[in-house]
């Protein structure tokens, strides 16, 4: 049977997994795109968590390399794009995954440099990474964006920066589709809520909260039963948007989230 995106070529930025008892949205996200056939250029920081994801790619038949960029640096987000077209000629999905909260408050608590870097890493790896591969996709007439954003966008969070920059990307996700809707180009965002990963786990862990005091009070907070959801819930919506079966869907933001972002009112 033919993959869902057999042929596709695929960037997955924050392809590495973080450290923890669980499966990050990136990782998950970049095996499930193999898996369906696509060739993956699996982009990290830590080059070696990058590797490691190729690895597991190409371990199981699959096709990937790997690359070290910080999305925050214009120059890192060209070279990628353009190694991508060295390697593989086109370019056909990119999911832009990374996103941070560290240290993040509220506004009378709020610093400059906690505010840019959140604003810059949430945001930036985003922007040009759609200004080097918008070329390639309106030579080609076909591309699909995916974004990953979160809740926090539309949902009561005590989280300025995230929330602001999250909100920001739905509305820059918003305008990139539109503005390239003409050349067959989709953009789209994924909206996670509560999630089982290591980056919503295990730096709270860190900090000394209690592992399964902390899983039992994030999954009670979710409406559907099960609680929490996993990278695996991602992986599933970003292969839809990214395969022809979603050819007709672009501009939203599509909540992967129990019904958290239904509460709304």
């Amino acid at each position: 049977m033919t993959g869902r995106l057999e042929g596709k070529i695929a960037i997955v930025s924050g392809a590495g997994q973080t450290p923890g008892e669980t499966i990050g949205n990136g990782r998950a996200v970049a095996l499930r795109f193999a898996s369906e056939g696509s060739r993956v250029v699996c982009i990290d920081l830590d080059l070696a968590r990058a590797q490691s994801t190729a690895a597991e790619i190409t371990d199981t038949g699959g096709q990937a390399i790997a690359l070290a960029a910080d999305v925050t640096n214009e120059a890192d987000c060209a070279e990628f794009v353009a190694k991508t077209i060295e390697a593989f000629g086109r370019l056909d999905i990119v999911h832009n995954n990374v996103g941070i909260g560290t240290h993040d408050t509220g506004p009378t608590h709020m610093t400059e440099e906690i505010w840019d870097s959140i604003l810059d890493t949430n945001l930036k790896g985003v922007v040009f990474t759609t200004k080097h591969t918008l070329p390639v996709m309106r030579a080609q007439q076909s591309g699909c964006f995916i974004n990953i954003s979160s809740v926090a966008a539309v949902c009561s969070v005590g989280l300025a920066a995230y929330k602001a920059s999250k909100a920001a990307l739905n509305a820059y996700t918003h305008a990139v589709a539109m503005g390239n809707a003409k050349y067959g180009i989709r953009a789209n965002v994924i909206m996670p809520g509560l999630m089982n990963t290591p980056m919503a786990i295990e730096g709270f862990v860190a900090s000394g909260k209690d592992r399964e005091e902390l899983i039992d009070r994030r999954n009670a907070a979710v409406p559907l039963k099960g609680g929490m959801g996993s990278a695996d819930d991602i992986a599933n919506a970003a292969l839809f948007l990214a395969s022809d079966e979603a050819a007709f869907i672009t501009g939203v933001n599509l909540p992967v989230d129990g019904g958290q972002a239904a509460r709304i009112g």
